[in-house]
């Protein structure tokens, strides 16, 4: 498959981003990975995408001089080296991959339409946050997509705490602006957790956003 590799940084971190042509896309290109075996039953877009967040987690990997593939874990989750954390991100052709000694969540996400903006923000927003995007200084299809991406990168990074998938009103969108933007954990999330303050730098490329929660964290 026809890659690319770039790295860009956000709030102290070197991120791994990994362009990847969908369409060049073989399965022996997925033989570089030991667990390729696991992937036999998924589809050509699927196998694509994890090869792309595989390959963007190795550099991440290798810039700490580990040289390293993340298998899957029970839940689809990526496992890291002991002592190690990570994030792996993925939206249209692009994968993004961020490793640290501290728990550390990243997300990528295409930039929602107004119909799409329509047809989810009920799921996702509780009625006060629904009124906070809108009142920002940010349009609405874009405060949205933050606030959606902003929660995985939340459950990315927290996932380690809670048994359960959250669902999206586990975490309540408190503030936003220009460059950061902040949600505070329910008990749904995980009882540990309940108040928790996550403060999550944001960045726009062209029509996509990263979000990322780093190891910083302050209670509510």
């Amino acid at each position: 498959m026809k890659t690319e590799h770039s790295t860009f940084s956000l709030s102290g971190y070197t991120l791994h981003r990994i362009d990847f042509d969908p369409a060049t896309f073989t399965d022996t290109d997925l033989l570089w990975l030991p667990h390729h075996a696991q992937l036999s039953p998924a589809g050509k877009k699927r196998k694509a995408e994890h090869l792309a967040g595989r390959l963007a987690a190795f550099y991440a990997l290798q810039q700490h001089d580990l040289r390293y593939i993340p298998a899957i874990g029970d839940n689809r989750q990526p496992l890291w080296p002991y002592g190690w954390y990570g994030s792996i991100s993925h939206s249209g052709t692009t994968a993004l991959a961020v490793v640290s000694r501290e728990p550390v969540g990243v997300d990528l996400e295409t930039v929602c339409s107004t119909e799409i903006c329509d047809e989810i923000a009920d799921s996702i927003l509780s009625p006060a946050e629904h009124e906070l995007l809108k009142s920002s200084e940010l349009p609405f299809p874009l405060a949205l997509t933050l606030a959606f991406s902003a929660k995985e990168s939340v459950y990315k990074a927290l996932s380690f705490a809670t048994n359960d998938i959250p669902g999206f009103t586990a975490a309540h969108v408190v503030a936003i602006n220009g460059q950061h933007i902040t949600v505070q954990l329910t008990a749904a999330f995980a009882p540990a957790l309940a108040g928790r303050i996550c403060r999550l730098a944001w960045l726009r490329i062209n029509n996509q956003l990263v979000t990322l929660l780093p190891k910083t964290l302050q209670s509510a």
